[in-house]
């Protein structure tokens, strides 16, 4: 059961209104900006910290439990395993979080890691809260330099409907941001200071803290994409809600620009680390530089991916701008000052069913809308009577030879261990056996064979009597169960009493006479 997180507040001391040389001080905008984004750098933090805070509300011991550190591991498998088009499985990351969870505390059951893990995911995304966002209280300077308090509305995990119909998580800018430790940074000045500072660090061979610098390098990359892909959503939505004119357009010349320059260092970087990883001599130094050639290479993914959706973008604004310029109208604006359940459902239901109908029979036939007849357009019309019929074959169209493939025979057992069976099974009307008797003699003559008459014998436990009566045979094996136990070393069940019986050929005889 999950608990709400609670509103976060972020306090911070003002400065004094006088100094020591009376004069007041006056931080510019630049000043007050830097501080505003430092408390909501803070603020995006808080709910990690409040995790370890609120644990002990659980009903069990987790103080073991490190839940900010658990929270930052799910926050970075669901940004690595989102994509463009769709967000990370739910189910699957809470897989993925269990060893981590596990090796924090090995001695505790596997529910309770599941637990704990469906728990941090669950107040990540704030599942219980009206909006499922966070909210934090920080205060600047305004214009006339008065101390004004404001709120940070953010979300760190979403979930977001995919187009299959699941539900997908996706992580936001601001997770993103807690994870490589900054906030409203840009993404192409960062891109390029990490995958700088990251090809310095290969270069003086520290691939520990490139391996970091690759990690928060791909980070950047998946922000840049989800911008594009959130600019796209909305012009599906709705196109003049996105300025196509300027802010789109120099948005993808700057990324395509970026994933250009991206290809060059990234190409050059998966050089450097491929040499130091096979002139190395230390294990672990290889190691570090195999899991740094994964991580390049997804990032080398992840702009391809990126750069086909840049290229795709103009095509997509131009089908939309289509598609919802000739859309039919929408009902009006009374379609959207109608309140159903208060004009409509909450007075009819006191009413009696006789009364209530002529208010739902009224309704629906003015609210369900016209329907307009299929009309046909002349053009077509005159095309339709003046083609002039096609001449077709008397008997049709020539049919293609089929090519005829032998079906292998795949079956168990032989046409000799079929007859073989029969003749065990071919018993005297007035001396039936056991089944126990007939696999012992069947076992004699072939392994195999038991399982045949089994078959066969169980078969006969419901006998086709109609059916062999309209055939016109004149005996037909049958299986009954007397209640006694099967002995044998492959088969359980019931020995039933196998036999056969004579059908009434003089009746089957008379029969086909009347119905020829």
């Amino acid at each position: 059961m999950s608990v709400r997180a609670p509103s976060l507040c972020v306090v911070t001391t003002t400065v004094p209104h006088q100094l020591s040389g009376g004069v007041r001080p006056a931080p510019g905008p630049a000043a007050d900006e830097g501080l505003a984004r430092r408390l909501k750098a803070l603020a995006c933090t808080a709910p990690l910290h409040d995790l370890d805070a609120r644990k002990a509300n659980l009903a069990g011991e987790y103080s073991v439990y490190a839940m900010a550190e658990i929270a930052l591991a799910a926050i970075d498998l669901v940004t690595l395993n989102m994509d463009f088009d769709t967000g990370a499985d739910h189910d699957q990351i809470i897989s993925r979080l269990l060893p981590r969870i596990a090796a924090q505390a090995p001695g505790r059951p596997a529910p309770e890691h599941e637990r704990v893990g469906r728990w941090v995911l669950e107040n990540l995304i704030n599942v219980g809260s009206v909006d499922r966002g966070f909210r934090a209280v920080y205060g600047t300077f305004g214009a006339d330099g008065a101390y004004v308090r404001r709120d940070y509305d953010f979300k760190l995990i979403e979930e977001v409907p995919g187009r299959d119909g699941t539900v997908y998580l996706r992580t936001t800018d601001e997770a993103v941001n807690v994870l490589v430790g900054a906030l409203d940074t840009d993404v192409t000045s960062a891109q390029i200071a990490a995958e700088v500072k990251l090809e310095v660090l290969i270069n003086r061979g520290r691939l520990a803290d490139a391996q970091l610098a690759a990690e928060q390098a791909r980070y950047r990359t998946v922000q840049y994409a989800e911008t594009l892909r959130r600019a796209l959503d909305a012009t599906r939505r709705n196109v003049r809600a996105v300025d196509w004119i300027r802010t789109v357009p120099d948005m993808i010349a700057e990324a395509l620009d970026h994933v250009a320059d991206r290809y060059r260092h990234e190409n050059a970087i998966l050089t450097n680390i491929r040499k130091a990883r096979d002139e190395s001599e230390d294990p672990e130094h290889k190691r570090r530089a195999a899991e740094l050639v994964d991580i390049v290479k997804d990032c080398i993914r992840r702009h391809t991916q990126l750069q086909s959706r840049l290229l795709e973008a103009g095509p997509i604004f131009r089908a939309e701008q289509d598609r919802q310029a000739f859309a039919a109208p929408r009902g009006g604006a009374l379609v959207g000052m109608l309140d159903l359940y208060g004009q409509l459902v909450a007075p009819v239901l006191p009413l009696p069913v006789e009364q209530a109908t002529r208010v739902t029979d009224a309704w629906f036939a003015r609210g369900t809308g016209l329907r307009t007849p299929a009309s046909v357009r002349v053009t077509d019309l005159v095309d339709a009577l003046l083609t002039p019929p096609v001449e077709r074959e008397h008997l049709g169209a020539e049919m293609p030879e089929p090519d005829l493939v032998a079906t292998p025979d795949d079956s168990r057992f032989s046409e000799e261990q079929l007859e073989t069976a029969l003749e065990l099974l071919d018993l005297p009307h007035d001396a039936p056996r056991r089944l126990s008797g007939l696999l012992a003699e069947a076992r004699r003559l072939d392994p195999e064979l038991p399982y045949l008459v089994a078959l066969l014998a169980v078969h006969a436990a419901s006998p086709p009597v109609g059916t062999a009566y309209r055939q016109g045979e004149e005996r037909l094996l049958f299986a009954v169960d007397d209640g006694t136990e099967l002995d044998d070393p492959e088969f359980g069940g019931a020995d039933l009493i196998v036999g056969t019986a004579r059908l009434d050929a003089a009746g089957m005889a008379a029969e086909r006479s009347e119905a020829a």
